[in-house]
């Protein structure tokens, strides 16, 4: 088994349920445009980012709203689509 191959969350950001909050995983850098890259890179978008969906656009085919650290950015899907996540653990009770 080829333990040097990263294995990526099937979760995406592009799915992840509203007002859940999560880790940023990896970004498929691979997947964007050179502009949508740069432009991920310079709002602070990276490995280990929490990261909070607040609001989708109706009918499913419009931007996706989201909360990184206290700055709110709006994403196309597909550029949402290369953004991996992980859900954060439930506090215990």
């Amino acid at each position: 088994m080829d333990m040097s191959r990263r294995v990526i969350p099937a979760l995406s950001l592009e799915t992840l349920p509203r007002r859940h909050h999560a880790t940023v995983a990896a970004i498929d850098w691979a997947q964007l445009a050179a502009p949508e890259a740069r432009r991920l890179r310079e709002l602070g978008f990276d490995e280990g980012v929490d990261v909070e969906v607040l609001h989708r656009a109706t009918l499913g085919r419009g931007p996706i709203a989201c909360r990184i650290g206290r700055m709110t950015v709006a994403l196309r899907r597909a550029v949402a689509g290369a953004i991996h996540v992980q859900l954060d653990a439930l506090p215990a009770k």
